[in-house]
């Protein structure tokens, strides 16, 4: 893949404070407001790396770690951790923001899985590799293989 990018080329991260269109009868936020704004991030995401447009495949481990209230402060942070012939595989992280201190804690984490696709649709090449340039980084594109391979595995057995 001659050309790459860098992890921090397409990182990106967005606040948002959870009104009252965005929770469920329990006054906490409805889990699929929050998986859509993970969804856009890491479609954005997942643009700004290749340059192209892209569609979400598959979500790997969404994991809803703790609930998150009417008027809480939440962060969602994503990166490129692998990239494939036709895919990109994006890490969001979200954590709720105590307002008093500061301090954040995670609450939601997901793998996506965005295509590249051409104006009909159709799967095409991503024109840009991952330079990993830490420890970190070359953690998570291996973890990435694991989860490709659970995902084909999954696929074939009709899941």
């Amino acid at each position: 893949m001659g050309n790459t990018k860098k992890v921090s080329d397409s990182a990106g991260e967005v606040l948002r404070c959870v009104q009252y269109g965005d929770i469920n009868m329990y006054k906490s936020l409805f889990g699929g407001s929050l998986m859509s704004w993970m969804d856009e991030l890491a479609g954005v995401v997942a643009i700004r790396h290749a340059g192209q447009q892209v569609t979400t495949a598959a979500v790997d481990n969404l994991q809803f770690k703790k609930s998150i209230k009417l008027g809480d402060i939440i962060l969602l942070k994503a990166r490129v951790t692998y990239v494939g012939t036709t895919s990109i595989e994006v890490r969001v992280d979200v954590y709720r923001e105590d307002k008093e201190t500061g301090m954040r804690y995670v609450v939601n984490r997901a793998y996506f899985t965005e295509v590249c696709v051409d104006e009909n649709g159709n799967p095409i090449k991503v024109p840009y590799g991952l330079e990993l340039t830490n420890e970190s980084e070359k953690a998570e594109w291996e973890a990435a293989l694991k989860r490709k391979e659970m995902r084909i595995a999954r696929r074939q057995e009709g899941f």
